[in-house]
């Protein structure tokens, strides 16, 4: 009997190729994306070079719609509540995917791995690693250094308890042996401007969330979260190489309602793979974080169980339930 992560890995390529009536033409229904959060947002700026992208290939421009709320869970809903023709399509981002699950006590109200199909994976998010650029510390080394020796003094943000920033914070403290406060704000943008301000000593979030303060000398960067780092610096420090297997990588997704025919998943996923070659809509990602990052129906579903699987073992090891 499976059980665990290959459970997961089941249900979601099981979800990928769903039995379901024939698709629906361009011409029968408007097409449309769901976005779970605000306008000028990394998951609104995906849907809409998304919408961009597929615009040639699937016959018309899909429509973006930004249902705020329930941490991007309203959005969810709406697309497993609506039609399951492939006219609607949700912006699906891995905190969504992988961590709101996983979080005990953390009331959502569709079971992610049953109610939605994967469609493509589009976007890759480097996290970076960031204090203030007037405050003491000149490396990560040095902070955690710091850290060590006065355990508990140094303090670091999230966007709130059971986020993305939280949990990797989390890895952080776990596997570094030291011990920083959490103080949770409401999104990463407050939480910046306190680190900048000097009253809390790190931030570990989207590179999206903070590349101007970086690039504006507000803020420094400490290290890149993952190996493949972002071009516009070449010389950060990686995180794994100071954290031995320690690697945060974020993505944003495309989903569908679990129904979903096959068909459907596949002209949207080739359309995004195709779209996204496009140099314009290239550049557009890039300049705001994120880099392209295209994966199929299973490749994306492997993604999604694997990533659960690690932000799963992250909670459990510090004992985070919702607040």
């Amino acid at each position: 009997m499976m059980t665990g992560p290959r459970l997961l890995l089941a249900a979601l390529l099981a979800a990928a190729l769903p039995a379901a009536p024939a698709l629906a033409q361009p011409a029968d229904r408007p097409l449309r994306i769901i976005a779970g959060y605000a306008p000028g947002g990394t998951s609104d700026i995906v849907a809409r070079v998304v919408a961009e992208a597929v615009a040639g290939p699937l016959g018309q421009r899909p429509v973006v719609e930004n249902r705020t709320g329930a941490n991007g869970f309203i959005a969810a809903e709406a697309v497993v509540r609506g039609p399951t023709d492939g006219s609607t399509v949700l912006q699906c981002p891995m905190g969504n995917m992988t961590i709101s699950p996983e979080v005990p006590g953390l009331h959502i109200p569709i079971d992610v791995a049953q109610d939605l199909v994967p469609v493509a994976n589009v976007a890759r998010s480097s996290y970076a690693v960031v204090t203030g650029a007037r405050g003491p510390h000149r490396s990560l080394e040095a902070l955690l250094a710091a850290a060590r020796t006065r355990p508990g003094a140094l303090s670091y943000g999230s966007a709130g308890t059971g986020t993305a920033q939280h949990l990797s914070a989390e890895r952080l403290k776990r596997m570094a042996g030291v011990d920083i406060v959490h103080v949770s704000y409401r999104g990463a943008a407050p939480a910046a401007l306190d680190l900048i301000a000097g009253r809390i000593d790190l931030l570990i979030t989207n590179l999206g969330d903070v590349i101007r303060q970086v690039q504006g000398g507000e803020l420094r960067l400490l290290a890149l979260a993952d190996e493949a780092g972002w071009p516009e610096f070449p010389d950060a420090p990686r995180l794994p190489r100071i954290v031995p297997g320690l690697e945060v990588i974020g993505w944003f997704g495309i989903c569908g309602p679990r129904a979903m025919p096959p068909e459907a998943v596949q002209r949207w996923a080739e359309a995004i793979r195709t779209g996204l070659e496009e140099p314009a809509l290239r550049r557009r990602l890039l300049d705001n974080g994120i880099a392209p990052g295209f994966e199929g129906p299973e490749a994306f579903a492997r993604t999604i169980a694997r990533d659960r699987q690690v932000w799963g073992e992250t909670i459990r090891a510090a004992g985070i339930r919702a607040e």
